[in-house]
């Protein structure tokens, strides 16, 4: 499927690509994201390999994955896609709640992890929600992450020394607030926000906005 170009007077479209291998569930949610105001599923591929190959060129906005996928898994695809498109926002779209693959998607790069039983308007909000700097997940993948959190802080739980304005970035991001927002709350630019955030990661051992925001919250447990 090729990307779509819009008209010049049209409204830009979010570009939306969905990386599925079943046939059924690639068509339904397909017809899916087309029906969301604003946004267009401009392509679909059924394979890792084969996404790997045709999304570079024309950057989505948001690529939806599926983690089982024929030969390349899509956790492997996530972590390739990020190294070639950084800037293109990663849900991670599937019906599977295990912890362990949860955290290897977001430790490849996933910038949320969403359960195929989401509602359409969850959906819409959640893809809203990241390209705003958020990082989206069902609820139940929200709990997992903080569970999992406090039972690594039980068993080892190592000082994490933060400068003034890193807190308070961290605070501003677990009250939901967008890296724009922050910056604007704090009068910074948002690639001081980034920066700051860059720097809140390496220290907290943590590869996402999700994590850092469940390690926050646990250590104030």
């Amino acid at each position: 499927m090729k990307p779509t170009i819009s008209s010049p007077t049209a409204k830009p479209l979010i570009r939306v690509v969905l990386v599925e291998d079943k046939p059924v569930v690639r068509d339904s949610w397909q017809k899916l994201i087309q029906s969301l105001p604003g946004f267009s599923c401009v392509a679909c591929y059924p394979s890792g390999e084969e996404a790997l190959r045709a999304i570079p060129p024309f950057a989505p906005d948001i690529v939806l994955m599926d983690i089982f996928l024929p030969r390349m898994s899509g956790i492997e695809c996530t972590a390739r896609l990020k190294i070639l498109l950084p800037k293109t926002q990663i849900l991670i779209l599937t019906a599977v709640e295990d912890d362990e693959l949860v955290f290897m998607a977001l430790q490849a790069g996933a910038d949320g992890y969403l359960l195929k039983r989401t509602k359409p308007e969850d959906l819409r909000d959640a893809m809203v929600d990241v390209l705003g700097g958020g990082a989206p997940m069902s609820s139940e993948i929200a709990r997992r992450v903080v569970e999992s959190f406090r039972k690594s802080n039980r068993q080892s739980k190592p000082t994490v020394r933060l400068s003034a304005r890193e807190e308070e970035v961290l605070i501003l991001l677990s009250k939901g607030y967008s890296n724009k927002e922050i910056a604007t709350q704090i009068s910074v630019s948002a690639e001081t926000v980034g920066s700051h955030l860059k720097h809140i990661y390496e220290k907290m051992h943590v590869r996402s906005r999700a994590e850092a925001v469940a390690r926050y919250f646990t250590d104030k447990a």
